[in-house]
Order: C-alpha cells, then sequence, then structure tokens
C-alpha cells in the first residue's frame, strides 16, 4: 500500500503524522519505506535525530531517489510526505499512490485549500482513495471551529472523511523534537490514544 500524505497547505502537520505512522509500522515490523519529497526536508531531520539517538526501531527516511517501481514494489507499506515546493515531484507520487491522506486543521482556509487539492489530484487523471481527518483540533469544548471543519470536510465531495482526530497538543510537538513517536514519548497521553485510533483506522490488518 503506497500512501501519499499531502495538501497544498503549509503548517497541515503532514510531517508528524508521517514521522509518527512510520514509527508506528516500524514497531509493528512491517517492512515500511518512508520518503521525504518536501524540500524543507523536516522528516528527514527527525529520522537524523533518531538515529543519533539511537531510538529503536530505526526509521530511515529516503529521498526522491527511491520514487522508483521496483523499490517501491520491495516494501509492504510505503509513506510519502510531499510538500508544495515542488509539483512535480508531488504529481509523480500521486500517480504511484493507492490513497492520499490528507491533514486538515479546523479553519475555513483549510477547507478551501482541501477543496482545492481534491480538484488538483482529480487533473491527474488518478484513480486514487483520498482520505481527510482534522489534525491540530481545539481541545477547548467551547470552541466549535473543529466541529465546523469536520463537518464541512464532511460534506466535500471526493474525500473520505476519517472520524478520528488529533488535537492541537504539546506533546506532538514536543516527541517530533525529540525524535520520537508520541506513543512512545508517553504511552498514555491523550494525543497517543488519538494517534493510535489513527492508525486503527488507516491500518486495520495491523491491529487485526
Amino acid at each position: 500500500m503506497i500512501t501519499v500524505v499531502g495538501s497544498l497547505k503549509g503548517g497541515s502537520g503532514k510531517s508528524t503524522v508521517t514521522f509518527n505512522l512510520a514509527v508506528w509500522l516500524a514497531m509493528a515490523e512491517v517492512n515500511v519505506l518512508t520518503i521525504d519529497l518536501d524540500p524543507q526536508a523536516t522528516l528527514r531531520d527527525v529520522a537524523e535525530v533518531r538515529e543519533e539517538e539511537n531510538y529503536q526501531p530505526p526509521v530511515k527516511v529516503k529521498g526522491k531517489k527511491a520514487l522508483a517501481e521496483e523499490k517501491l514494489a520491495a516494501a509492504d507499506e510505503v509513506l510519502i510526505d510531499v510538500g508544495t515546493a515542488d509539483l512535480e515531484m508531488m504529481k509523480r507520487a500521486i500517480r504511484h499512490a493507492d490513497r492520499i491522506l490528507v491533514p486538515v486543521p479546523p479553519s475555513q482556509a483549510d477547507i478551501w485549500s482541501t477543496q482545492r487539492f481534491i480538484q488538483f489530484v482529480h487533473s491527474l487523471e488518478k484513480d486514487v482513495e483520498i482520505l481527510g481527518f482534522i489534525n491540530r483540533g481545539d481541545t477547548h469544548h467551547a470552541v466549535r471551529e473543529t466541529d465546523e471543519a469536520a463537518a464541512a470536510l464532511v460534506s466535500l465531495p471526493g474525500i473520505r472523511f476519517l472520524k478520528p482526530r488529533l488535537a492541537q497538543r504539546t506533546i506532538f510537538r514536543r516527541s517530533f523534537s525529540e525524535g520520537l513517536a508520541v506513543f512512545e514519548l508517553n504511552p498514555k497521553s491523550k494525543g497517543s490514544k488519538e494517534f493510535l485510533s489513527l492508525c486503527a483506522k488507516l491500518y486495520p490488518k495491523q491491529v487485526g
């Protein structure tokens, strides 16, 4: 399964999501290939921190050269983090994808951006499943923007809404900066439970 984690808007948390998924799959002893196609190379940076600290299991992140048929076919699962700075590489990744995972922060601008991204994917005439979930949601019960964004995402044509949502939590930023997945830094945290719920939705065979 080739999963592209992407959107047309920066700051949606794509690299954080991709890294945590890569660690989780590696922990499940899945042969996972992780590719960073974002020129900012944030995913490669966090993988280097993890390697320097000798955290296990290791997460090896490859560059654009790994986007080749034989290398993709050799892995059980592939995760590709794409950025908007290189649209040609984004197009190449999407053409290889079995599905596209879109983290959507709770704002009207991000809903509009997601709508444009769906149109962009469809313009490539690629038959691929697009999945969207709320990322960096509000934690305060009085703030309704996250629920409103979720309702808007449900109504968008061309994308399947995933119920698990990730909140805007300090532990995501802290764990990422330390080269750890959120469920490694604090397995009992709310952030960890949220992320594991997302993993179970995306990879049901690994938890079944």
